[in-house]
């Protein structure tokens, strides 16, 4: 009867265990392809985003625009046609080319090629139609003339205030796929209509994972999406084990089952999936059935040998040194797998740190960047800081000059001296921009506040002074000195300094009040303006890398995200809230700490 009843769970283990180690292995494999997923989706989000902002600016060209404002002078299109093979060149991409309102090129970059596209007409596409409403557009489909896949990025050509033309910028995708080919995973990119437009398995290409219905048939070739390419279904079957969505695909005559993973990006309008081959988790499921089923096997052995003990004692006996060396062996490869998996963990631990060594790295030239691209947004008006102390000393030396040969050397004597405040001034102003501009290599000590606050000043006067903004500051009767790096602190406040002049610029209450106070050990910096404030949808993602709300071409989406690691690196914390009373508040946790002459005592 025992026997019978271990034979009846090992067939349920049978039935239902395949199911449940299945289901097991695939939670581990999703957790995997989910990684690669990941990495795909930024990969192509990175690529992307390089050239988004360049149609904008290629478009406030003076070339560009005259080319648009007279389309039938040869001179203009002669100019315009080598101005975008340079730039195509340099800059890597595929094509660029200018189409006037009724959708036709009248220059490219590929003028001298026998697919040029000058004289063609766009007109049906949708990057023309929605760039040519004052839009910046996007849009990947295959060339109609070049038959190559590509993403585009289209921007209007203002003259003035009226639109005169479109400048079109398509990127090549090909070489993404390049990387795709002969790995772990098969990854592919859908557009909304379910057909694949970008693939690792060129025999996918074109293929449509949706029913392929004369709706989308018709919204499809409306567009010219794929213009002229052969689109067919792709012999798939859905299903699914637990939360797990699962894929058999009919290739080359055999069927093959896949997990499948899918995120949809907004911005491109795509949908990426990464599927793997379930070949493998099914094989291991049913080598742990059979691991199982051996093991009830044993069991059943071992109860047959315990009924039979009576009779047979020195079977009994002899089976257990058997047993006895059969577990000594298991100990011994059991102690071998130990040690392989202490040098595993030794080898994953120097990976890991080498891999945190170049993630400092990385965040130390973002910080650069964000620096840098804080200084080109401030450009204008530190130009105009400068011109302003030059414009008035060049009027006190003339005076000067002319006070000299009159015989009044006294009031000559003070243009000079007026003259000499003003150079002194620029030299600050220029030290100032100098310093914050260097890479910082500095460690961690005690900074007083004061002193980066008035440093932070002297680089956002400008910025503060063009949006007609008023900073109010107050940090208390005590010295506040802080545990950071006096430059990367200084970065931070330029940063949400900006971005607070940005948020009041032309409202009617322009203030922007930082205050600081010591409370419990820390220091609480508030940095708070007047604006709209910051909108509970994208409040979750303010601090995340290359996000950004501002236009085309105003800047990275770097500057909060670099603010919220530097502070992170200081041991302190950065966030943003609503004002009820209207406005957005920053405000930064920090260490606080002794002033540096106390510290060294």
């Amino acid at each position: 009867m025992a026997l019978s009843g271990l034979c009846v769970l090992a067939y349920v283990v049978v039935v239902y265990g395949d199911r449940l180690a299945t289901r097991s292995y695939l939670d581990e494999a999703s957790l995997q392809a989910g990684s690669a997923l990941r990495l795909t989706v930024s990969a192509l989000s990175g690529h992307l985003s390089r050239y988004e902002p360049l149609p904008a600016l290629i478009a406030d060209h003076d070339d560009i625009k005259e080319l648009v404002s007279d389309p039938d002078n040869a001179a203009l299109v002669e100019a315009a046609n080598l101005y975008l093979k340079e730039i195509n060149a340099l800059l890597e991409s595929s094509d660029i080319y200018v189409m006037t309102m009724d959708g036709s090129t009248v220059a490219a970059s590929n003028f001298e090629s026998e697919t040029s596209f000058i004289g063609e007409n766009f007109s049906y596409r949708p990057y023309f139609q929605d760039a040519a409403k004052g839009g910046q557009s996007r849009f990947y489909a295959l060339g109609t003339t070049s038959l190559k896949r590509g993403y585009y990025f289209a921007s209007p050509v203002h003259v003035g205030e009226a639109i005169r033309g479109v400048i079109v910028f398509k990127v090549d995708i090909d070489t993404i796929e390049t990387f795709w080919r002969g790995g772990e995973y098969k990854i592919l990119v859908s557009d909304p209509e379910g057909i694949i437009f970008m693939t690792g398995s060129p025999e996918w290409l074109y293929s449509s994972l949706l029913p392929l219905s004369p709706d989308r048939l018709e919204r499809t070739q409306a567009s010219r999406r794929y213009a002229e390419a052969a689109l067919k279904p792709l012999p798939l079957k859905h299903g699914e084990l637990g939360s797990h969505d699962l894929m058999t695909i009919a290739d080359g005559g055999s069927a093959r089952e896949y997990l499948v993973l899918s995120q949809y990006m907004p911005q491109a309008d795509w949908t990426v999936s990464v599927l793997m081959d379930t070949g493998s988790v099914r094989s291991q499921a049913r080598t742990m059935l059979i691991a199982v089923v051996l093991f009830f096997c044993l069991a059943g052995l071992a109860l047959a040998i315990v009924l039979q003990r009576r009779t047979r004692a020195a079977e009994r006996l002899r089976m257990q040194i058997e047993a006895r060396n059969e577990l000594e062996r298991r100990v011994e490869e059991r102690t071998a797998d130990l040690a392989l998996v202490n040098r595993q963990i030794e080898l994953e631990i120097a990976e890991r740190r080498l891999t945190e060594q170049e993630l400092r790295k990385t965040q130390g030239d973002l910080i650069q960047a964000g620096k840098l691209a804080g200084l080109g947004q401030m450009s204008a008006a530190l130009s105009h800081e400068f011109n302003q102390p030059l414009t008035a000393a060049k009027t006190y030396a003339d005076s000067a000059a002319m006070l000299i040969d009159r015989g009044r050397v006294e009031e000559a004597r003070d243009n000079v001296q007026r003259i000499s405040r003003l150079v002194d001034r620029m030299a600050a102003i220029s030290r100032h921009l100098r310093n914050f501009a260097r890479k910082p290599n500095e460690k961690l000590g005690p900074v007083p506040i004061e002193t980066v606050v008035g440093d932070t000043l002297e680089i956002v006067a400008a910025r503060l002074k063009s949006a007609d903004a008023r900073l109010d500051i107050d940090l208390g009767p005590q010295p506040l000195w802080v545990q950071a790096g006096s430059v990367r602190l200084q970065q931070v406040l330029v940063n949400i300094i900006t971005n607070a002049a940005d948020a009041v610029e032309g409202l009617e209450d322009r203030r922007i009040e930082l205050v600081g106070r010591a409370q419990d050990g820390k220091v609480i910096l508030t940095i708070r303006d007047h604006g709209p404030g910051v909108p509970a949808a994208i409040s979750e993602r303010i601090f995340d890398p290359f996000f950004s709300t501002k236009g085309v071409g105003r800047g990275l989406g770097l500057g909060l995200s670099i603010s919220y690691n530097i502070i992170k690196d200081f041991g302190g914390g950065l966030s943003v809230s609503n004002k009820v009373e209207g406005g957005a508040e920053f405000r930064i946790e920090l260490d606080g700490a002794l002033p540096a002459q106390e510290a060294a005592e």
